[in-house]
């Protein structure tokens, strides 16, 4: 069977979140990675698909997040402010149609798995997702889109397990508030402690019927590959023996490379790609390979976009 990956990568759209002159979570992410796939002539690999988005429908939304602030973050956003009342999340008054586009855009993808249109893929969106809470929006998020997936293909697919795999630099503790008491999604982070949001202690392992399916691994200013992988093969790999999941989902966060300004960490473009290896190895023995990957930060635009092509190169090759 032809390996083929999904890519969705709509920069007229995604460029319309517009954060302010300055704003690290810019316009100038998305057209790097735009510019990058175009020029390494990935997007004419033949194993690549193009995907598209839509707008994700206040149900879907709601599956993870409080009615109230999905009222509220669309008054305030439709009301001209330029930062979410609940937290740091610069909005503008595009942003709330982007915002449902990037969850829209990957639960697409999550139904072009499940149909056999695609055997995984990378969601390019933005605003990210994993600091978003059932009730607040902070830390450049207004909706968490992995965490909506998740629920999305248990709802529409009937996914049992899910794993939510999140490398950013900053602990997704959206995600993990979510998820918290829910034995059937086991989310897994690394990430560099102490750092914003100042969540994620290996000591948080879930609660009640959720006890034992959060995995944190905080690691030091400093921290690469021999830390990380360690963390993903005698810990993370080990669990999804027991748990073994029908669906992978990565929060992709690429703050976690070298050189990027809001994060200490040192993998390389070729760690990202062993890391995606690992997870596509974990695909193909326990969720018939599929693996749908979400775009969380990474602020170097560059080394953004160098990182993005390696990860997606990867799962096609996988």
């Amino acid at each position: 069977m032809k390996k083929i990956t999904g890519i969705l990568l709509e920069e007229d759209r995604f460029v319309k979140h517009d954060t302010g002159a300055g704003h690290p979570e810019s316009s100038a992410r998305y057209r790097a990675i735009s510019k990058r796939f175009t020029e390494s002539k990935l997007l004419e690999h033949d194993g690549i698909v193009r995907l598209k988005s839509r707008e994700a429908g206040d149900e879907e939304i709601e599956r993870c997040h409080d009615p109230a602030y999905v009222a509220l973050a669309r008054e305030e956003i439709r009301g001209g402010r330029s930062l979410l009342s609940t937290g740091d999340t610069n909005v503008c008054a595009d942003t709330l149609q982007v915002a449902l586009h990037a969850v829209g855009a990957t639960l697409n993808a999550v139904d072009a798995i499940y149909t056999g249109e695609v055997r995984n893929a990378f969601c390019a969106v933005r605003p990210p997702g994993h600091h978003a809470t059932p009730s607040r929006g902070m830390g450049f998020c207004v909706f968490n889109s992995a965490a909506i997936a998740a629920r999305y293909a248990q709802k529409k697919h009937g996914a049992e397990k899910v794993a939510i795999i999140d490398w950013d630099v900053h602990h997704g503790n959206g995600t993990q508030d979510i998820f918290y008491e829910d034995p059937s999604v086991f989310y897994f982070s690394t990430h560099q402690s102490p750092w914003y949001p100042g969540t994620g202690a290996r000591e948080e392992t879930g609660a009640a019927k959720g006890r034992g399916t959060t995995m944190n691994a905080p690691l030091p200013a400093g921290t690469g590959m021999a830390q990380i992988g360690q963390a993903f093969e005698d810990r993370f790999l080990p669990a999804m023996e027991d748990f073994k999941p029908d669906l992978i989902l990565i929060s992709a966060g690429f703050d976690s490379r070298i050189d990027d300004p809001l994060g200490n960490f040192l993998l390389t473009d070729e760690d990202f790609a062993t890391l995606t290896g690992m997870l596509t190895g974990l695909a193909s023995r326990s969720a018939e390979s599929r693996i749908v990957s979400v775009l969380e930060g990474g602020y170097n635009v560059d080394g953004l976009a160098c990182a993005c092509e390696a990860h997606v190169r990867a799962l096609l090759n996988a």
